[in-house]
């Protein structure tokens, strides 16, 4: 779950991996405060996200590099089904990368399997505002993605 997390908000491998390494040091530092309010796993994806979110906000105020695609196809020929559904996963991994940070935490969250009301509790939103900011970054995805991934 963090590793997929850290591939909603960073595109570059070298970065997701120090994201990666923060998060789980974070979690580390933060289990002992852990009060089970929310269940484990909402508490940990609270703090991925939380360090997901200053991380990209210090990498936005960092002079800019290109942004260099980290999944190169392969040397063996992969099956037509197997190549598209890359293909679409990819698609569907740049277009939240592209959303606002307050549309892409709720989507990330939503492909992690989280419900409106987790969602709430992870970004301390209201769910009428996680619901709305679903419903907004869907509008854009599909326009992006030309209305076949929802």
């Amino acid at each position: 779950m963090i590793w997929r997390i850290t591939a909603t908000y960073e595109a570059r491998e070298d970065l997701r991996r120090d994201l990666y390494q923060d998060i789980l040091l974070a979690i580390w530092r933060a289990l002992p405060n852990f009060r089970g309010e929310a269940g484990l796993k909402t508490y940990i994806a609270r703090i991925a996200h939380n360090r997901s979110v200053s991380h990209v906000a210090r990498e936005a105020s960092r002079p800019g590099m290109s942004e260099l695609d980290a999944e190169l196809p392969g040397s063996d020929p992969s099956p037509f089904d197997e190549a598209e559904r890359n293909d679409r996963r990819r698609r569907l991994q740049h277009a939240v990368r592209a959303l606002p940070l307050p549309l892409r935490q709720p989507v990330s969250l939503t492909l992690e399997g989280f419900g409106p009301a987790e969602i709430a509790a992870i970004t301390g939103l209201t769910a009428n505002t996680v619901s709305i900011r679903l419903t907004r970054a869907k509008a854009a995805l599909r326009q992006v993605l030309g209305g076949d991934d929802d």
